[in-house]
């Protein structure tokens, strides 16, 4: 494999990290185990494949050579094979425990290794001898949501998936355009000028009127603390077959109502309080997951937490994404991820930290869903019985949820300052609770 250049984005994901906010993603996978050693077996697996994907042999070097022969890419970074690469600094073999929740949590607080390929494996044997997990750590920097599962997937058993005709691969893009495209560049770059201010005037307009709640903002204390809850995914389709929307819809509108009844438990008060949720939105083809890096947009909405109706929270959260959608993932304040394309390496060096801290400006909970392959995973054998995505905490939010759909149940993966929220498994829980109560108020 060759070096190729950081997308804006990707460049963005690498400059914005800091001790006490580490940009990578995760994913833990629970396995059922067919001995105590399988989760040993595991490991050895994980790394003997990793070996072979060329993908997790990528690392992200910083370019700095002014006068080398990409000279508009001072400042920024490229993603290249390491010459040195070692499974065996990836793939860690912990003690059993009996929580694998609480040791994911403490393995995502520590960054990755910058000088290596950024992405971790640790496999976690589970005390009771039948059960094992596996946490995948990647740096956002070298893997979205959608890409991360494809690399992790390809160290899992090999699937029998059908055939498909391989894409064309996208052109590498020069540093001078061709002369031939310049009036559609012009009308290019006009039309983005116009987004970058609809951008601009929507995100200004999203920070106005209702409040969020202090208990979704912390200073950064560089813990973690992670949870996860099952939901059965027909309950979610009677939901929506009574009411309307999408699944999306509804796992969104769960969050709104437990949100509520963790905030009123607790005795934060949900009353006014419409905190901004970043609902991500994958720009890449259908079915694929290449090129490499985040091909990312998003919308954004507030989350109806102060209306004590679940049917009108969840009208509301329908309505809003509808919105969202009409306007394409081009438009509003949610896809200001796309003015990165903007930004010259140099300023995305220099403006790195000042874009993470504004991050709180911008949304206050992020709600993302990862999509999974409908065929079940296994590694050494052993199926995955459960998949929780877990998101990065960008500064200033205390909170992360993501979704993820396998195998006839919906998981949400909780991401939390453990300092900010000790309480993490109580919103767990509520969660849970919030299923049965939109269950209960739609008659299904």
């Amino acid at each position: 494999m060759t070096s190729d250049l950081l997308a804006p984005l990707d460049l963005a994901f690498w400059n914005i990290e800091s001790a006490e906010h580490p940009m990578h993603l995760g994913a833990l996978g629970v396995f059922s185990a067919h001995s105590p050693t399988a989760g040993a077996h595991a490991a050895d697996l994980l790394a003997s494949r990793a070996a072979g994907v060329p993908g997790l042999r990528m690392r992200i070097r910083d370019v700095w050579q002014p006068f080398s022969f990409r000279p508009l890419a001072f400042g920024g970074a490229t993603r290249e094979p390491d010459p040195d690469f070692d499974p065996l600094h990836h793939v860690r073999l912990h003690a059993p425990t009996a929580d694998f929740h609480a040791d994911a949590g403490r393995l995502m607080e520590r960054p990755l290794e910058r000088g290596r390929p950024p992405w971790e494996a640790h496999v976690l044997p589970g005390e009771d001898g039948v059960s094992f997990a596996v946490l995948f750590k990647f740096h956002h920097a070298l893997a979205d949501g959608l890409r991360a599962l494809t690399l992790a997937a390809a160290v899992m058993d090999p699937m029998d998936l059908p055939e498909r005709k391989p894409r064309p691969a996208e052109p590498k893009r020069g540093l001078l355009p061709d002369v031939r495209k310049l009036p559609g560049l012009v009308r290019g770059a006009v039309s983005d000028v116009g987004r970058a201010l609809d951008i601009g005037a929507s995100l200004a307009v999203s920070s106005l009127g209702l409040r969020s709640s202090a208990a979704l903002t912390a200073e950064p204390t560089g813990t973690r603390r992670t949870a996860g809850v099952v939901v059965d995914l027909d309950d979610v389709h009677r939901i929506r077959k009574s009411e309307g929307g999408t699944v999306n819809d509804v796992l969104i509108a769960v969050v709104a109502g437990a949100l509520r009844r963790w905030l009123d438990e607790r005795g934060d008060g949900s009353e006014g309080v419409r905190p901004r949720a970043l609902i991500p939105v994958s720009k890449r083809r259908p079915r694929t997951a290449t090129p490499q890096g985040n091909r990312l947009s998003g919308y954004l909405i507030r989350l109806p937490v102060d209306d004590p109706d679940p049917l009108a929270r969840l009208d509301t959260v329908r309505e809003a994404m509808d919105r969202n959608k009409d306007a394409g993932p081009n438009r509003g304040a949610g896809a200001v991820a796309l003015l990165a394309d903007h930004v010259p390496p140099l300023a995305h060096r220099l403006g790195g930290p000042l874009a993470g801290q504004a991050a709180r400006l911008w949304f206050d909970i992020l709600v993302t869903s990862v999509p999974l392959p409908g065929i079940g995973l296994k590694l050494g054998g052993n199926p995955v019985t459960e998949v929780y995505p877990l998101a990065p905490l960008a500064r200033g939010q205390a909170l992360a949820v993501a979704v993820s759909t396998y195998r006839g149940h919906v998981h949400y993966g909780l991401v939390a300052d453990a300092k900010a929220v000790p309480d993490l498994d109580r919103l767990a829980a509520a969660l849970s609770a919030e299923v049965e109560t939109l269950i209960t108020a739609c008659g299904s």
